[in-house]
């Protein structure tokens, strides 16, 4: 008996096929990927351990503003999911910023950086805020002065760009924080593991907020490796927000290209690890995620969401919180007489 029994769930296995296909998991892969364990290899700038080590001290070096108080993890703070935490990042002089900081995690695989993409990679990023007179308000030349004045930075950079006559220039601060910023990475999300395959990653409610999200149209906009960043967008498809959301005095892209049709267009913001990286949106107004993607559905998509979609869609972007990068904070050379003064106004 035990033998026929046997021979005969062995036939039916062999006509009922493998297990029945996902359509969720299915169309969830045609949009989006699920993000890798390691850092990605930038073109052109090869990391390694010591290049990678340097670009963690730079990252937390606040004498590269010009006040010695902001570092590039003050409005990239990587214990708060990479942002400050501000509608706009406050810098020298206690100057706002013109719009909300992106977060850094991740932000290696974004198209280009900025919300207007004026800056095609982490590189060229890293040396606009330091720059900048509202961020940290210092130049080149400054920089370099800081970092020689240091016997070790100066070691340091000689061991990160072996054979080069002159280690030390601004080119090589970029390069550094650049894999250093690319180490930045968040994976193993539910949302990852539900790609890989792992039905059980993700509750019921995020599962349907996911279907609804690709439904309503969001994944438009948002999709790819990082869930957005990939593209980019105008902001108001469908109605044009109000001026406390929309700012008419930025618009967006448009000061980049000075093409008309880019007049409020942003990149898309990746939605990796949305639930840490309030307020929202470039001008930085809305602080509450539900409130969020009710305006997204009002604007860019033409729908009144109802209460019950707004839960689900919410849910499914909590999902998309990966393994947050566990950074040793560096212990910085001290300032010798050479090192320039802070200045602070």
């Amino acid at each position: 008996m035990l033998r026929s029994l046997f021979f005969g769930v062995a036939f039916a296995a062999l006509f009922t096929g493998p297990a029945a296909a996902d359509p969720l998991l299915d169309e969830a892969r045609s949009l989006f990927k699920p993000l890798p364990a390691t850092a990605p290899v930038i073109k052109d700038n090869p990391a390694t351990p010591e290049k990678v080590d340097l670009g963690r001290m730079l990252f937390f070096e606040p004498r590269l503003s010009s006040s010695h108080l902001f570092s590039c993890n003050s409005c990239h703070n990587v214990a708060t999911g990479g942002v400050d935490g501000l509608e706009t990042s406050i810098g020298h002089g206690w100057a706002a910023g013109p719009r909300n900081a992106p977060t850094v995690l991740n932000a290696v695989n974004n198209v280009a950086q900025f919300w207007d993409g004026r800056a095609k990679d982490l590189k060229t990023q890293a040396k606009g805020p330091i720059q900048a007179a509202v961020e940290m308000n210092s130049t080149p030349d400054r920089v370099l002065q800081v970092l020689t004045s240091m016997p070790e930075y100066k070691g340091l950079f000689a061991k990160a760009f072996p054979g080069e006559k002159d280690p030390v220039s601004f080119d090589n601060v970029a390069k550094a924080i650049e894999v250093f910023e690319a180490t930045l990475i968040t994976p193993d999300s539910p949302f990852d593991r539900f790609l890989a395959g792992d039905a059980k990653a993700m509750t019921a409610q995020q599962k349907k907020g996911l279907a609804l999200f690709m439904e309503k149209g969001c994944s438009a906009c948002h999709n790819g490796i990082n869930v957005g960043g990939q593209d980019y967008f105008p902001f108001g498809v469908m109605e044009k927000p109000g001026a406390d959301v929309l700012p008419a005095g930025d618009k967006g892209r448009f000061q980049v290209t000075n093409t008309a049709t880019d007049e409020y267009v942003f990149r898309s913001p990746t939605l990796r690890n949305v639930t840490l990286t309030a307020p929202y949106f470039h001008s930085g107004k809305v602080w509450d995620l539900r409130e969020a993607v009710a305006v997204m559905g009002n604007v860019q998509l033409g729908t009144v969401l109802s209460e019950e979609e707004i839960d689900a869609i919410t849910a499914f972007l909590g999902s998309l919180t990966g393994r947050q990068p566990r950074i040793e904070v560096p212990i910085l050379p001290p300032s010798t007489p050479q090192t320039p003064r802070p200045v602070t106004q």
